[in-house]
């Protein structure tokens, strides 16, 4: 029997707040174990949370940017059950009433636009984190994370196939770090996907039992273990089995998912609105004005650098792929209004720096107008567009100014005609016999001709130049 997979995934995105959801501590990364804590984010007895506005502005512009239904009057709950990471023993989280209802998100797939609807998103404090040390005797628990504000994300089951959920979960994380509201970056945890998925035999509309997968930090082993998931659960189905509705680690060294827990349903936690919290009232005109605030978000930006500036779809995906690297290639097209060319050296020369430097668009060494200056002088014909690609790196990562280190290493194009003619003449003497062969109508000698003047050179002449030249000297 085919089956087919059905996928929901739950994002937890941590907000770009200072401090934490319901106290002032910081929310800084890598600082040492246990050093921004207070009593309300350590559940001291009697301590009282007070809830970040910050926090709440971010998850309304993300709920506008998702397309979804506010709720006027959200609350929150306290999500109960126990793990060393979590000192109150209950979570703040939001349940029956989320801040976002219902919204949807377009992704692309291979060329096709689909439209993923959004379950909800609400907002909850996140848990600390254990600790485990295969020298130590026992794990410890760092609570500086405590109490740091996510927004978690949650989709209907919509998806079907590891490449939909690769194109939904990287159209999520752009549309977040370009409303600036989380900064994305997987690796620490401030980006995490959870996918849910199940098996069904194909034709049929009832779901399957879904299987949970955690421990997921990149988009590439995110399709890696919902691959794996869907061959494990076919194998089941197939020899007859069950699958058990569980939560599964992914194993990032063996390349496959082991149990975790049981997978636990709502009723499990016992939900109820927590005392201590007054409910949410958001103020209709408070929200057209977050609403004013949003940006221009990937998708549309995207279709505009395809309409004014005349990119592929590839080019300005490339481009907009990064609010950082977006907002580059403007800042040169304004300096330098030839979009095709500017687009070329971004997304190749300038890329395959970042990418080596594990530097990010915005704090490249090489700033726009420094780039702008060096394709001008290849505009302008002062260097080839070899010496140009010469130069990249060193100018990527030195202070020196395009001018500067083209007089240094002597790549200045000679353009000057009485210097080419005479490189021309002795060339054309040298080689008589091309000369003639291309007298008598051979024109594809030419390019032999071209490449003798352009190494008697050291290839330093004007290419366009000596062409011209060349067939004004070659004329009997």
């Amino acid at each position: 029997m085919a089956y087919e997979p059905v996928i929901g995934v739950e994002v937890h995105a941590q907000l770009q707040t200072k401090t934490k959801l319901f106290c002032g501590c910081q929310t800084s990364f890598g600082l040492p174990p246990n050093t921004q804590v207070c009593p309300v984010c350590l559940g001291l007895p009697g301590s009282l949370p007070v809830l970040n506005q910050r926090a709440v502005e971010m998850a309304v512009r993300t709920g506008l940017a998702l397309h979804c239904e506010l709720t006027p009057a959200n609350q929150f709950s306290r999500k109960n059950y126990f793990y060393p990471d979590l000192p109150k023993g209950y979570q703040i989280s939001q349940y029956d009433l989320p801040i976002c209802g219902p919204g949807w998100l377009e992704i692309s797939v291979n060329g096709k636009s689909k439209r993923v609807r959004i379950m909800r998103a609400h907002l909850e404090e996140d848990a600390g984190k254990n600790v485990h040390h295969e020298s130590a005797d026992g794990s410890h628990v760092d609570l500086n994370r405590a109490g740091t504000p996510l927004l978690e994300i949650v989709t209907e089951p919509d998806l079907f196939s590891s490449d939909e959920v690769d194109a939904y979960l990287k159209a999520l994380r752009d549309l977040l770090v370009y409303l600036d509201v989380c900064d994305g970056n997987m690796e620490q945890g401030s980006f995490r996907c959870e996918p849910n998925v199940s098996l069904r035999p194909q034709g049929q509309e009832k779901l399957g039992t879904k299987v949970e997968l955690k421990n997921i930090n990149s988009f590439r082993f995110a399709k890696d273990a919902l691959e794996y998931e869907i061959s494990r659960q076919t194998e089941v189905l197939s020899e007859g089995g069950v699958v058990v509705q569980e939560t599964r680690l992914w194993d990032v060294q063996k390349g496959q998912t082991a149990v975790m827990r049981s997978k636990e349903g709502a009723h499990d936690y016992r939900y109820f609105p927590d005392p201590d919290l007054l409910p949410v009232t958001l103020d209709p005109e408070w929200i057209e004005d977050l609403r004013a605030t949003i940006p221009e978000l990937p998708s549309s930006r995207l279709q505009r650098f395809v309409k004014d500036y005349h990119l592929s779809d590839y080019d300005a995906g490339i481009l907009t792929d990064s609010k950082g690297l977006a907002d580059y290639f403007e800042s040169c097209v304004t300096l330098f209004p030839h979009p095709k060319t500017v687009s070329n050296w971004v997304t190749g020369e300038l890329l395959r720096e970042l990418h080596a430097s594990d530097t990010a668009p915005e704090a490249s060494p090489l700033n726009p107008q420094r780039l702008i200056d060096l394709l001008q002088l290849v505009d302008s014909g002062t260097i080839s567009l070899k010496a140009a690609r010469e130069l990249f790196t060193e100018l990527f990562t030195s202070e020196k100014s395009p001018e500067q280190l083209v007089k240094e290493k002597g790549l200045a194009q000679v353009s000057d005609e009485g210097q080419l003619t005479s490189i021309i003449e002795e060339v054309m003497t040298t080689h008589a016999a091309q000369v003639e062969q291309y007298r008598g109508g051979k024109e594809a000698v030419l390019g032999f001709l071209v490449g003798q003047v352009m190494k008697a050179s050291n290839g330093n002449a004007n290419p366009g130049k000596v062409n011209e030249l060349l067939k004004r000297t070659l004329v009997p």
